[in-house]
């Protein structure tokens, strides 16, 4: 096949791998050379971010730093640039005569708006802007119901989806990659920020490397359904991280989980939830910033700034949910349900706006996705789409008992707590407390505060 363009740029984002990446195989099928090229927008940065996650961005480094030792061994390396995409594509144009741009989509308000920049500066500068569909299992838009309108209900969504086609993993061996320095790598090179990195955070390798791993143990996750909801066995596979940059495939991971658990395994079930959030924001970009049922922005909430902060450190008193914030400050990583719990108690025991929590957990988590966590957080508050009815509130105490009865997990994240008994730490709030002044009482009663949350959802 004659390629269309002499020198194209692929710009990785949320794909960082060269096996099946969608957008980086069409590229370097149709051009001549293609500048694997990674750029660090400012606008992403801790300093103008407030969701930014010091451990996701860690994550990140180490994921690109793996992508650039697998092009090396292509005879390539990634072209690691910091600015904004417009400035950089549009030098890279001047300076090489760019006739392609080809990039993979996302999702979010922001990636929207920048790729619409991008948009623009192609057309004004004569480039083609080449976007292909890569991260999601379905397409946004391509999963409506029979009268034409996005779900914002996960089963019949989840029906729909799944009865769609799933494509097989490509093979990528190509290496016809642009190897020369560039002029403006002097003015706009960041190559320095990816090297030696320590492949390894939260106990979660980074890199395809990493994914690969994962994908290969997947058959031991045979009893995931019996196990998951037990934070002290952690029976997750630890692949969001890498469904969120990318550095193995959707169509690896659902294909992989198919083969080796069946295509009825949960887990295929847990790859449509993050579809159907990233769907859900992508018809309704209101709900960041706001409910998706607008009614309950009219919610006043209490947010007790010492009760946040309590919850941010884990020192509310009540073992389950700190030993939750603990593990989340420490790792960058919490166990699902035990973030539905800690989400629910901020929302539903302290009365704080879920926003509060929606933005603390974005700047902490290593699988940070910002449809996905705010799906989870609107879930929880009972302020989303197909979110627990707001008079189902969660027991922190008969959660802690059901699901941590041993307090394994709780002793693991709260050493104050490790040489008491597990009767003692599930009737904390019953115990006197004079002799374990380690650890702090609890800071609300529960049943108090689920009377107040029903009165106040019932008012809106």
């Amino acid at each position: 096949m004659q390629p269309y363009h002499d020198i194209s740029l692929f710009i990785f984002r949320r794909d960082l791998r060269l096996e099946d990446n969608t957008g980086l195989i069409e590229a370097l099928n149709h051009s001549r050379e293609v500048i694997p090229c990674f750029i660090f927008d400012p606008r992403q940065s801790h300093i103008n971010n407030k969701y930014f996650s010091q451990t996701a961005f860690k994550f990140m480094l180490n994921s690109l730093t793996d992508l650039n030792s697998r092009l090396n061994k292509m005879g390539s390396r990634l072209i690691v640039l910091k600015g904004l995409p417009v400035e950089i594509i549009s030098r890279l144009g001047n300076d090489l005569g760019l006739s392609a741009v080809f990039m993979n989509t996302d999702y979010t308000p922001f990636s929207i708006r920048r790729d619409t920049e991008i948009s623009e500066i192609c057309d004004k500068e004569n480039m083609e802007l080449v976007k292909f569909h890569d991260s999601l299992l379905t397409v946004p838009g391509d999963v409506l119901s029979g009268s034409g309108k996005p779900y914002s209900v996960f089963t019949p969504f989840y029906k729909k989806a799944a009865s769609m086609e799933v494509e097989y993993p490509r093979a990528n061996d190509m290496n016809n990659y642009f190897t020369d320095k560039l002029e403006l790598e002097d003015e706009y090179g960041a190559s320095g920020i990816i090297q030696e990195q320590n492949l390894s955070t939260a106990n979660i390798e980074g890199g395809r490397t990493g994914g690969l791993r994962i994908l290969d143990s997947l058959d031991s996750h045979v009893d995931y359904d019996t196990n998951r909801d037990y934070p002290y066995i952690d029976s997750t596979t630890h692949l969001s991280p890498h469904n969120k940059f990318g550095t193995v495939s959707i169509r690896e991971v659902y294909h992989t989980i198919s083969s080796e658990l069946g295509s009825d395994h949960s887990l295929i079930r847990q790859l449509y939830w993050r579809d159907f959030y990233t769907h859900l924001a992508y018809h309704n970009p209101h709900v960041f910033g706001n409910a998706f049922k607008t009614k309950f922005d009219n919610i006043e909430w209490l947010n007790d700034k010492e009760y946040f902060q309590r919850w941010c450190s884990g020192t509310t008193g009540f073992p389950l949910i700190d030993a939750g914030m603990r593990q989340l400050n420490k790792t960058g990583y919490m166990h699902n349900r035990v973030r539905m719990l800690t989400a629910s108690f901020l929302a539903k025991d302290l009365h704080i706006d879920w926003r509060w929590g929606e933005k603390y957990f974005a700047s902490k988590l290593i699988d940070y996705d910002p449809c996905v966590n705010n799906g989870n957080w609107q879930w929880s508050a009972s302020t989303g789409s197909d979110s627990q009815p707001y008079f189902r509130i969660f027991n922190p105490w008969t959660q802690q008992k059901k699901f941590d009865p041993e307090c394994k997990y709780i002793k693991q994240w709260i050493p104050e707590l490790k040489d008491t008994d597990p009767g003692i730490i599930h009737n904390w709030m019953k115990t006197d407390l004079s002799e374990y002044s380690q650890y702090p009482k609890p800071i609300v009663d529960h049943a108090l505060e689920r009377n107040l949350t029903l009165s106040i959802f019932k008012s809106v």
